[in-house]
């Protein structure tokens, strides 16, 4: 099966890693944000369109989240400069994707608003590498995700380097609000017209075979391995199915470079099972919703999630989708559109340190229940066709542009 050749680290990168998690991230987060521009003190009233910047050539849920934004605001007929900081964040790693071009602040109009797709931890390196020139005179709006109910220190900071932020769910806006209250809105991913478009890529073209129910994992281990929980849900495939070669797990894998170590434990997870593969492919949009549409189920338990990407692009496409019922993904989903897994929860607990906040908790999915679950579509196609329709009527009225114009259209009235 075709996979990636991962790109290695720029030297200084692998030296900055080498440093324990926790003091590495204080650190920096505490330079940078001495060093960062701030807005203006007044936030401006936005005309003129939007400066959206964020990773567009990395294939990352907020690269992803970017593109999205620029996409919406295009169909909307709202004007749009995509500006790529993906080298600002990950310093002489690889593109993905090709980066939209170069554009000249001097051709974008004075009042024009500026969406940094860039959470807090990041956000001040990313003002400092761009210059005071990109913030001077703009209203400033950070667009973050977060997957806790409460948030780690590191993005405390955030808060005085934008005049508001905008989140994808109302479980992210809970957890933003308690350290910029009042200035927190919820605009959700518009998939519903930025949607998934397949490409022609069929099972022959994935390597997978015709006959076999599949169940697809899909996550990027540049997030965090235990959140998404992949194990999980290798258990549950495997509690469901055993070794049935009519049943088959994918497992799609972004950036396995990133965290060798996380990526060595999924190996050893899968070794042995011949009705499980991994796939470490870097695919376009296209190609990654060409994987979705062919596969039957969509499998996530994760711990949590600030929105939930996969599934929600899952549902568009008309997948069932099997996955944790809590967090962000419930924006969209409820118990009439997916198979909803019951979960405990649990004190957030990750190995790197990203993802812990004082007093956080996250769900551990109920296994069997998954099992059970996956089973019952896997046995049952009209079931599976069914649940496929609701969840992409359930998509479509829940990820819309009206959210997105809503905040257009406070940013160009504010006083």
């Amino acid at each position: 099966m075709p996979a990636c050749s991962p790109s290695p680290l720029p030297l200084p990168h692998r030296l900055w890693r080498l440093l324990p998690a926790g003091p590495r991230r204080r650190a920096f987060a505490g330079l940078t944000a001495a060093l960062a521009p701030r807005p203006d003190s007044r936030p401006p009233r936005a005309e003129g369109g939007v400066i959206v910047a964020g990773a567009f050539s990395r294939a990352t849920g907020l690269g992803e989240g970017a593109r999205l934004m620029s996409e919406a605001l295009g169909a909307l007929g709202v004007g749009c400069w995509r500006l790529d900081v993906s080298g600002d964040m990950w310093p002489g790693a690889a593109a993905d994707f090709a980066g939209p071009g170069t554009f000249s602040l001097e051709t974008v109009p004075a009042g024009a608003a500026l969406v940094l797709h860039v959470n807090p931890p990041m956000l001040p390196w990313v003002l400092f590498r761009q210059g005071r020139h990109l913030v001077r005179g703009r209203r400033v709006i950070g667009y973050w995700a977060w997957e806790l109910e409460t948030v780690s220190p590191p993005w405390h900071r955030g808060g005085a380097l934008v005049h508001e932020a905008w989140v994808p769910s109302r479980f992210t806006a809970s957890a933003v609000e308690k350290f910029m209250p009042g200035r927190v809105r919820v605009v959700p991913h518009p998939l519903a017209i930025a949607e998934p478009r397949p490409s022609a890529r069929d099972r022959r073209s994935f390597g997978l075979p015709a006959d076999a129910v599949i169940v697809l994992v899909s996550f990027n281990l540049a997030s965090s391995f235990v959140r998404k929980n992949p194990l999980a849900a290798i258990e549950a495939f495997r509690m469901a199915f055993g070794t049935r070669s009519d049943r088959l797990l994918v497992v799609k894998v972004g950036n396995p470079e990133l965290e060798a170590s996380d990526f060595a434990i999924l190996e050893r997870a899968v070794a042995g099972s011949p009705n499980i593969r991994l796939l470490t492919e870097v695919l376009s949009g296209p190609d990654n919703h060409a994987l979705t549409r062919e596969a039957d189920i969509i499998l996530s338990l994760h711990r949590s999630e600030g929105f939930g990407l996969v599934p929600a692009e899952a549902m568009l496409l008309g997948k069932p989708v099997v996955a944790t019922g809590w967090s962000g993904n419930l924006e969209f989903m409820d118990e009439t559109n997916a198979a909803l897994v019951g979960y405990r929860l649990v004190p957030a607990r990750d190995p790197r340190g990203v993802f812990e906040a004082p007093g956080a908790v996250w769900a551990e999915p109920d296994i069997p229940a998954a099992a059970s679950l996956l089973a019952r579509l896997a046995e049952d196609a009209a079931y599976r066709a069914e649940l496929g329709v609701r969840a992409e009527k359930a998509a479509r009225e829940a990820l819309g542009t009206g959210p997105l114009e809503a905040a257009l259209a406070a940013i160009r009235h504010a006083p």
